[in-house]
């Protein structure tokens, strides 16, 4: 099967099944995070490299009034979708809290609200989304323990898969963050898109050993003598992503090619959605600022369930034994938090009280 993706000049035209991958990266999958930082470890990406970008939101209230009026409408009737930090309360217990993270080195990110911080600090326990994070040997394990999910066993290689335009592409692409397209060859397109989705200034952080927000947040808590929980291993992650069609990844994985500089617009908007506590215009969003093209509803209904509202009730289901010790400090994805099938409404239905803190 050979894909090619055709170029998009609009100002707002960015591709759905990039934007679910991204979301997915930055908001879902620590081990995208661990992946990208493991092949950017290298010396030729650790330059200083200032962020750029420009919120894409702002552009399209200024140019589409309608459409971003449509967004915050959607937003504004998502359960939950206000607010990155929350108390989590049940009779007898000591209170615990959740807060939405963001897999990046972004200093804004990881400069955590005072009341969250201070709500870490004082925490006995710590929850993260996989606890492998904190130990490479496992988080390795983790991605040989089951090849088949992150590469193919089948003599396949990318250059099969792709037209010798994307490939080139894809080559270049790969150089230019410092990784020979012969170290990937054989991995699957969504374990590739997590080394080249990023923005330059998120490589060189990563390359000088930045950590990601959870990173963070664990290594600290180890210092500090605290227990470090996961509610996920890595390979069940990878088993999320390897459900999805190969289409899908090959199709994100070249948009993420295709994007160029516009990538860091992407990754501005989200951030700024994130830092402002937006959690709920995230996926209206993706849908206000992408075009419509076929299959794009299929595409995005099972990224959902898989990637999303699967994991959300196994989070919920085992961060709640956990929560009944009191005085934890519950650190999961952003896009894991809103909505009627969301952690926050999933915790409630097991008698938790959980409310938003400004």
């Amino acid at each position: 099967m050979t894909t090619s993706i055709g170029r998009r000049t609009s100002y707002l035209a960015v591709p759905a099944n990039l934007l679910l991958w991204l979301i997915a990266a930055f908001h879902m999958l620590l081990l995208a995070a661990l992946f990208a930082a493991f092949l950017t470890a290298r010396p030729a990406a650790a330059e200083d490299v200032a962020c750029t970008g420009r919120n894409l939101m702002v552009e399209l209230q200024q140019n589409d009034p309608a459409r971003y009026a449509e967004a915050l409408k959607e937003a504004g009737a998502t359960p939950n979708g206000r607010g990155i930090f929350w108390k989590i309360e049940k009779p007898g217990l000591a209170a615990s809290w959740l807060l939405g993270s963001m897999h990046v080195t972004d200093p804004r990110v990881l400069a955590l609200p005072p009341r969250a911080q201070a709500a870490h600090d004082a925490a006995d326990t710590i929850i993260i989304e996989s606890d492998e994070i904190l130990d490479e040997r496992k988080a390795t394990a983790a991605l040989l323990a089951k090849p088949e999910l992150t590469m193919f066993t089948d003599g396949t290689t990318i250059d099969k898969l792709l037209s010798p335009e994307d490939y080139k592409r894809l080559e270049i692409g790969l150089k230019q963050r410092g990784i020979p397209i012969s170290a990937v060859s054989r991995m699957r397109p969504w374990m590739i898109s997590s080394a080249v989705a990023l923005p330059a200034c998120e490589i060189a952080r990563k390359a000088k050993g930045a950590q990601f927000l959870d990173q963070k947040i664990a290594t600290d808590a180890i210092a500090e003598g605290k227990q470090v929980k996961g509610l996920e291993t890595l390979a069940e992650q990878i088993q999320a992503m390897a459900d999805l069609p190969v289409e899908f990844h090959l199709k994100s994985l070249i948009e993420t090619l295709e994007l160029g500089d516009k990538m860091s617009d992407v990754v501005e908007t989200m951030t700024d959605l994130y830092l402002s506590g937006d959690i709920g215009m995230t996926m209206p969003m993706l849908k206000t600022v992408t075009p419509e093209e076929e299959g794009e509803n299929s595409d995005y209904a099972a990224f959902e369930q898989r990637v999303i509202l699967d994991r959300n009730k196994v989070m919920a289901e085992r961060a709640a034994p956990i929560l009944d010790g009191g005085n934890v400090f519950m650190a999961v994805g952003a896009l894991h938090l809103p909505g009627k099938d969301g952690v926050i409404e999933l915790l409630r239905q097991q008698g938790f009280t959980v409310t938003a803190v400004n």
